[in-house]
């Protein structure tokens, strides 16, 4: 149906939290863009859109990331370091998006990243499953 659209409010943001992330799919979109040797000659929409692709996933590891230091005590040592990459992702992902192999290979390495401290993080204090 043409102009149908569906709303999801999920104020707590429990979609995002129970929904896991294809990892796979973005550790190897991330190993692809960061193995660009120079630029590789991409349209600028290819650009754009795995940028676009890099942006969701840091929002949603970053999210993850979050969620599992908050569930650690407030005095505990993984806390700044944790910190710091989040205060990091924040400030790159505030910057507008370009349709360039720079700014893909940097969303690439923000990705990496978060993914990296996440499992540090959880490593170190495994989720719980419900």
């Amino acid at each position: 149906m043409k102009g149908t659209r569906t709303v999801l409010n999920d104020p707590e943001g429990r979609f995002e939290e129970e929904l896991p992330l294809d990892r796979a799919t973005h550790q190897c979109l991330v190993e692809a863009v960061l193995a660009w040797k120079g630029d590789p000659a991409l349209a600028t929409a290819d650009y754009e859109q795995i940028a676009l692709l890099l942006t969701g996933a840091a929002r949603s590891v970053a999210g993850d990331l979050q969620r599992s230091a908050a569930r650690l005590p407030k005095d505990h040592q993984a806390l700044a370091p944790a910190d710091v990459v989040l205060e990091e992702a924040e400030r790159r992902l505030a910057s507008p998006l370009e349709g360039t192999a720079r700014c893909a290979q940097d969303r690439a390495r923000l990705v990496r990243t978060l993914y990296e401290r996440l499992d540090r993080l959880t490593k170190t204090f495994p989720v719980p499953v419900p």
